[in-house]
């Protein structure tokens, strides 16, 4: 009984006929670490504490100073508390249970909060490389003794929240992506201290400037990975790494099967992948061992462990042909009218 592409559950057959039903891996081993998620969200709370305090004490002297670096520094922290913030609701989205339309419950919730907080980052950018632009042209009065010391001062907060974030559970990419967000901002600190010092020691105030373009090329940067790698996720793309065309020479490969087709694999949420393929076995051959041997390849070798696998006996008049048709037609009688994507079999053929 084969199911569409996006099912998820644990492994199991169904027999009757020579439809078999899709095997799926137990999943959830692989989700669980040492950390809880009450302490994951305590680090997480503890973190944008500290940065929502400073942001509110930079963005004074800022004004006072005269820093569009301190500014472009307290923006990026902005960006990192929404980050968190985002983090901390889709953690709470994405435990709530599967149900009604829901299949996956609201796992894609933190996905959502990626794409928003990468396109406030690369909106930010844009206004502060303008502004950048502006002060380089025609530069400011820059207080630079309060630009180097509120930099330092940064640079402890962020080292702070850093430790903070490293106390969670980094194997959730909802809890990575806030990390190395704030790791991004400390690296901008130290950046800002630097053009605070040469306009202490050399009255250049243009580093201020300079300062505030290398940050905002942080942000595109990492707005820009936001954006990329949450958009592969809504079109369902193959997770990074993981090759359909490979996958599927290696599950038509396996001992019995004799072809595969309308082969997916795409990622449900961060760090979860998933597959579904249908599989067509050799007339007599062992549906069950078949997918059992296939379910335990590509958690093993490929880290899929939410599996959908259709496995039907192939007609054996087919099976007899296919070799003259192949030849004929350069490439293998297709089981359905309509496949979606290549039909993998054993031999060369075309992807």
């Amino acid at each position: 009984m084969g199911k569409g592409p996006h099912g998820q559950g644990h492994a199991h057959g169904h027999g009757g006929g020579h439809a078999h039903g899709g095997g799926h891996g137990d999943g959830h081993a692989g989700h669980s670490h040492g950390v809880s998620a009450d302490t994951d969200r305590r680090w997480l709370t503890s973190a944008l504490v500290l940065i929502t305090v400073f942001i509110a004490v930079e963005s004074v002297i800022a004004f006072a100073a005269g820093s569009l670096a301190l500014l472009s520094d307290a923006a990026h922290m902005l960006t990192d508390a929404v980050s968190i913030v985002l983090a901390l609701v889709a953690m709470r989205l994405s435990a709530r249970p599967a149900r009604g339309g829901f299949t996956f419950g609201l796992k894609r919730a933190e996905i959502l909060s990626a794409q928003a907080n990468g396109l406030t980052l690369i909106l930010a950018a844009a206004w502060l490389g303008y502004e950048a632009v502006e002060r380089l042209i025609h530069p400011p009065e820059v207080t630079g003794w309060l630009v180097l010391v509120t930099a330092l001062a940064g640079i402890v907060v962020n080292l702070a929240a850093t430790w903070c974030l490293s106390r969670a559970n980094r194997s959730s990419l909802n809890v990575e992506g806030a990390y190395q967000h704030i790791l991004n901002d400390l690296f901008a600190f130290i950046g800002t201290a630097i053009a605070g010092l040469v306009v202490v020691l050399t009255g250049f105030a243009r580093a201020d400037a300079i300062a505030t373009l290398v940050v905002v090329a942080l942000m595109l940067k990492a707005g820009y990975g936001l954006l990329r790698d949450s958009g592969r996720i809504f079109l369902e793309a193959a997770p990074v790494g993981l090759d359909p065309d490979a996958i599927g020479d290696r599950l038509a490969a396996a001992p019995r099967v004799t072809e595969v087709h309308d082969l997916h694999v795409w990622t449900i949420t961060s760090g979860e992948p998933a597959l579904s393929a249908h599989v067509l076995v050799e007339p007599g051959g062992d549906c069950h061992g078949v997918r059992r041997a296939l379910d335990t390849a590509l958690a093993e070798e490929y880290g899929i462990t939410h599996t959908t696998l259709q496995i039907d006996h192939a007609a054996p008049a087919a099976v007899e042909a296919a070799p003259a048709l192949a030849v004929a037609t350069a490439g293998p009688v297709p089981h359905c009218a309509a496949a979606h994507g290549p039909v993998h079999h054993e031999g060369p053929h075309e992807h």
